[in-house]
C-alpha cells in the first residue's frame, strides 16, 4: 500500500496565501506601504507624514533615471551606484500647495548595516521648495531611510521607510 504525501489542493492553496501574506510585511513599519511587484517601479512609491495641515512627503529614485535637465536642477551626477532622496513639505489643497521651510536630516542604512549620513541640499523650485540628498547603493540592495523634519513652529516628524534598489 502507497501512501499519498501530497498535500490537499485546497489546504495547498491557503497555505500559499499565508506565506505570500507573511512575506508581504516582513521587516516594515506599519506605516510603510508594500514595495511594488515590479522591478522598475520599486522605489517609486512615496512615504508620507502628516502634521495637522502640513504633508511631508519623500521619495526615493535610481539617479540613473534622472534627466539631464533634472540632474542639472538638483545639482546631482547621474549614475548606477547612487539614488535620490526627495523631501517636500507641503500644505494646502493638492494641486494648489504651498511649500512650507524646514529643517530636514536623514540617513540611510543598507542591508548590510552601513549607514551613511545623508547631505541634504534646499532647492528653490519657483514657489516650491524640495531638499535632495544622494546614497551611494551597490545594487541590488534594500535600503531603509530615517528622515527626521522639524517644522519653523516646532513641529516634528520622523519618516522610516524601505526600498529596495535594483540593477538598472
Amino acid at each position: 500500500m502507497r501512501s499519498d504525501t501530497r498535500t490537499p489542493r485546497p489546504l495547498a492553496a491557503c497555505l500559499v496565501l499565508v506565506a505570500i501574506a507573511t512575506a508581504a510585511g516582513c521587516g516594515r513599519d506599519a506605516a510603510t506601504p508594500p514595495a511594488p511587484r515590479a522591478h522598475a517601479d520599486a522605489t517609486s512609491e512615496e512615504a508620507v507624514a502628516t502634521l495637522g495641515d502640513a504633508r511631508v512627503r519623500a521619495s526615493v529614485v535610481p539617479t540613473a533615471r534622472i534627466s539631464d535637465a533634472v540632474a542639472r536642477q538638483y545639482g546631482i551626477e547621474p549614475a548606477t551606484n547612487t539614488v535620490l532622496l526627495l523631501v517636500g513639505v507641503r500644505t494646502g489643497p493638492e494641486m494648489n500647495e504651498t511649500a512650507l521651510p524646514a529643517q530636514v536630516a536623514a540617513s540611510v542604512q543598507d542591508l548590510r548595516g552601513v549607514s551613511q549620513p545623508l547631505e541634504l541640499r534646499r532647492i528653490d523650485n519657483g514657489t516650491l521648495i524640495d531638499y535632495v540628498g544622494t546614497a551611494r547603493v551597490a545594487p541590488p540592495d534594500s535600503l531603509r531611510f530615517d528622515v527626521d523634519v522639524v517644522l519653523e513652529d516646532g513641529r516634528r516628524t520622523r519618516l522610516r521607510f524601505s526600498r529596495d534598489i535594483f540593477p538598472e
